[in-house]
């Protein structure tokens, strides 16, 4: 929404792990410095470790960019996976051709070994990398160790990266995996940003956005940023995003600490953001409190000093004062203050949009808030938006003055409605729904008011993960599981068995086809936002 705005080609702080917004820190110089090392010098086992969010997966990402094109590499981001599910995705990714008859893991490992035997022979490398490697199970990771046994007598002919949380040195250690533990010879943990390097971090990514140097952090902002994220590239994108659109809604180019502040407490909840902004020391509530106790001191000097003047002026007024006050009251009771619009500009409607997601956040789930916030617009009709179960925005195309008044509880000012065309809504009720106007008050809207409307952008608030998996035939998840659960609540018949199996299949594709989306039968970001929203 503020990308064109502050001019930028694209969103500065997407969490999606592009390369080209790779800050080398030097934790994060350090850690391709090893990976390149450990796969030039065929080592044969390398583990990357770090937690949630360090950019681990934008790291892979840009490894593969440098490595060259004799270097083959095949990546794996779904860790929910059997063994022979691993090799079928092995030899997928580095692009080796299967026939019908390869079914057992055994003709698998030949295919491949045959295939890294002609790579080596042409002097190339190849690199297996797995994402998300603290979700294998113990016999993936065995068979991962056997794929290491493919080696000539004085070379490896493949390089394995295993990459994963801080989880992964735990289960490394593990008894049963002291084989593989033993054969990784080089190992780097990936910590957060030091406090020095959140300025330079920010800036690098608003330059690679397309940023045109008109937008600007205050050294405030940068220290609240620090104080919430500790230095966690995911933190530091989720609240500067929505620290830009906080400063897209008051139409300012300077990022200020208290931004930082709001903007942080609409990730984590008041409470939270109280406690991990610094910056806010008690001495600051000592200063207050004694400068108001200086006021008090001073007005009550200024008061004995006029008190002739002021006990002649009450005295002098005490009848118009009266008087005026009765005249106010029979204004008053005459006089009706004319309804708020419901009809809301852009800025008003966005604003309020996530104001109406945190509310339901912190009703639904106590606002114990990790995930990550997107923000999707379709084109639907009546029929499809009031099945919604969470708050929507929703863009009129065209309003007719006339039949405005007649569709709501409570009287419009027509006057606004050709500059404002957006409505808020709250829920979904039997009778229509509830609509937030410009005073931020709650406003019924019959259904009657949409009949005359076809097709209306629609926008609305969803969480999503950091790492994007489509679910696809086959999978076994606790996503898909998931997913059934909410189809399943839907009224589509279907087992929670957890598997992503043909009846699972027909019920996304009848869900997808309903809501016009495209049929294939894969649940990826834009099916997962209609679930959500039409989930309870």
């Amino acid at each position: 929404m503020y990308t064109s705005y502050f001019g930028f080609k694209e969103s500065p702080f997407n969490l999606t792990p592009d390369p080209r917004y790779l800050f080398l820190s030097p934790h994060h110089r350090e850690a391709l410095d090893h990976l390149l090392y450990g796969i030039n010098e065929r080592k044969g086992f390398i583990a990357i470790t770090g937690g949630i969010g360090t950019g681990k997966t934008t790291l892979c990402r840009a490894l593969l960019e440098q490595l060259d094109k004799s270097t083959k590499s095949a990546l794996v981001f779904n860790s929910f996976i059997n063994e022979k599910e691993l090799l079928e995705i092995i030899n997928q990714e580095f692009g080796i051709n299967l026939d019908q008859e390869v079914q057992t893991k055994k003709q698998h490992i030949d295919r491949l070994n045959q295939y890294l035997l002609e790579t080596f022979s042409g002097g190339g490398n190849a690199v297996l990398l797995i994402d998300e490697a603290q979700n294998l199970s113990g016999t993936v990771l065995e068979q991962i160790r056997m794929l290491s046994n493919l080696e000539t007598e004085k070379e490896k002919l493949i390089q394995i990266v295993l990459v994963g949380q801080s989880e992964l040195k735990e289960l490394l250690a593990s008894a049963s995996l002291r084989q593989l533990n033993e054969r990784i010879m080089v190992r780097y943990e990936l910590r957060p940003l030091a406090h020095k390097d959140i300025q330079g971090y920010v800036e690098h990514r608003l330059v690679v956005a397309g940023g045109r140097g008109n937008l600007r952090f205050t050294k405030g902002a940068f220290k609240a940023i620090y104080s919430y994220s500790q230095g966690n590239p995911r933190r530091i994108n989720a609240v500067c995003d929505r620290a830009l659109l906080i400063a897209y809604t008051k139409e300012t180019y300077t990022i200020s600490k208290g931004m930082v502040g709001s903007a942080i407490r609409e990730i984590r909840g008041d409470i939270a953001a109280e406690r991990g902004i610094k910056g806010w020391p008690w001495k600051k509530a000592a200063s207050s409190i004694t400068l108001f106790l200086l006021l008090i001191i001073v007005a009550g000097f200024a008061g004995w000093s006029f008190r002739e003047h002021i006990l002649g002026f009450f005295s002098d007024n005490q009848k118009m004062a009266v008087e005026t006050t009765k005249d106010a009251q029979s204004m008053a009771l005459t006089t009706k203050k004319p309804a708020a619009t419901i009809f809301l500009d852009e800025k008003t409607s966005l604003a309020g949009l996530f104001n109406l997601y945190n509310d339901k956040t912190k009703k639904d789930r106590n606002y114990v808030n990790e995930q990550n916030v997107g923000m999707i617009s379709f084109y639907l009709k009546p029929k499809h938006f009031l099945r919604f179960k969470k708050p929507f925005r929703l863009l009129l195309t065209h309003i007719s003055v006339s039949e405005s008044p007649n569709s709501f509880s409570v009287g419009t000012d027509s006057n606004l409605i050709s500059s404002a065309r957006y409505l808020l809504i709250r829920k979904v009720v039997a009778d229509g729904v509830i609509a937030v106007d410009a005073d931020g008050k709650e406003r019924e809207v019959s259904r009657d008011f949409f009949k005359n409307y076809g097709e209306q952008k629609v926008t609305w608030v969803y969480p999503y993960e950091g790492k994007r998996v489509d679910l696809i035939k086959g999978m076994r998840t606790p996503t898909v599981l998931r997913v059934q659960k909410a189809l399943k609540k839907l009224g589509y018949l279907l087992e929670l068995s957890g598997v992503y199996d043909n009846a699972t299949f027909r019920c996304v594709t009848k869900f997808q086809n309903y809501f016009g989306l495209s049929p294939d039968g894969i649940v990826g970001p834009r099916t997962r936002a209609f679930l959500y929203q039409v989930s309870d």
